[in-house]
């Protein structure tokens, strides 16, 4: 099962968190990636962020990536959207 977990912060306090699963391993890890992103942000009622080559050295590190102000086209109630992959 692949897990990914989306929190936004505001003043380093969490205001909202979610988690999503997916089991359709026919997908790729990337495409897995991207799935629950989407729905992270479906959850939240928020535009897909945009991947910066920071979110990508990050996410490649770590599993985990934060979006501030600059990887949103719209402006945003919260400090950071921060994803974290928990399982696969």
């Amino acid at each position: 099962m692949f897990r990914m977990w989306g929190k936004i912060f505001d003043d380093n306090h969490m205001l909202k968190d979610t988690v999503i699963c997916l089991t359709d391993y026919r997908m790729t890890r990337t495409e897995m990636v991207f799935q629950a992103l989407d729905e992270i942000c479906y959850a939240f009622d928020l535009g897909k962020p945009i991947w910066l080559d920071s979110n990508i050295a990050d996410f490649k590190r770590h599993d985990k990536t934060r979006f501030g102000q600059d990887c949103f086209i719209e402006q945003i109630p919260f400090d950071y959207l921060e994803i974290h992959v928990l399982e696969e």
